[in-house]
C-alpha cells in the first residue's frame, strides 16, 4: 500500500513539474511577443516573408526578354519519382542544318508533386526553381496543372564556353608531356 501512494505522489509531481515548465515558456512568450516564431496567418499576409530553402511550387525562370534555360533534356522528368513533371520537346533544324532539340511545353502536375527538390536539385541548366507562393487551393483539380515555359518563350542563347574554363582548369597542367 505504502509503495502505491510514493508512486502516486511521484507522479502527481513530475506532472505539475512539467506543467510548470510548460506555463513557463507560455508565460515568456506572452511578455515578450517580439520572439514569437509562429506567424500569425493569414492576418500577415502583407508582411509574410518565406525562409529562402522554402520549397514552394515549381517555376521556370525567365529573364526580361522571355528567354528561358531548359534545353528539354528531359532530366527533371526523369528524376521525379511521382512524374509530376512532363517534359514534351520538338526538334527542329538550326542555322546549321543540325537537328536541334527545343522545348514545347514544360508541363508540372502540381496536385502530385511531393516538393522533394529533385528537379531542382538535378537541373544540368539550373532552369527551374522554387516559389515563395504556398496557396494552392482550388476547386477545379485542373488549375493545379500548369505549362511553365511561358507563351513565345525561347531558350537562351549563351556563347559556348571551352570546357577547360567552365571548369577553372589550368589546361597546361592537362597537356600530355612529349617523352624525350
Amino acid at each position: 500500500m505504502r509503495h502505491i501512494l510514493v508512486r502516486y505522489f511521484a507522479d502527481l509531481f513530475s506532472g505539475i513539474r512539467s506543467l510548470w515548465n510548460g506555463m513557463r515558456v507560455t508565460g515568456y512568450y506572452a511578455v515578450h511577443p517580439s520572439e514569437i516564431a509562429t506567424q500569425q496567418y493569414p492576418e500577415n499576409r502583407t508582411t509574410l516573408k518565406m525562409y529562402d530553402r522554402f520549397k514552394g511550387e515549381v517555376v521556370m525562370i525567365h529573364d526580361e526578354e522571355n528567354h528561358h534555360r531548359c534545353n528539354g533534356c528531359g532530366i527533371c522528368q526523369i528524376n521525379c519519382p511521382n512524374g509530376s513533371i512532363e517534359v514534351i520537346t520538338d526538334t527542329v533544324i538550326n542555322g546549321e542544318g543540325k537537328q536541334e532539340r527545343i522545348l514545347d511545353k514544360h508541363i508540372y502536375h502540381l496536385s502530385m508533386c511531393t516538393f522533394c527538390g529533385l528537379c531542382v536539385k538535378n537541373c544540368p541548366s539550373q532552369a527551374l526553381a522554387f516559389s515563395q507562393t504556398f496557396e494552392h487551393a482550388v476547386f477545379d483539380r485542373h488549375k493545379l496543372t500548369k505549362i511553365l515555359n511561358k507563351p513565345g518563350s525561347s531558350l537562351r542563347k549563351e556563347p559556348k564556353k571551352n570546357l577547360l574554363q567552365e571548369k577553372n582548369i589550368n589546361p597546361s597542367r592537362h597537356e600530355k608531356k612529349s617523352e624525350l
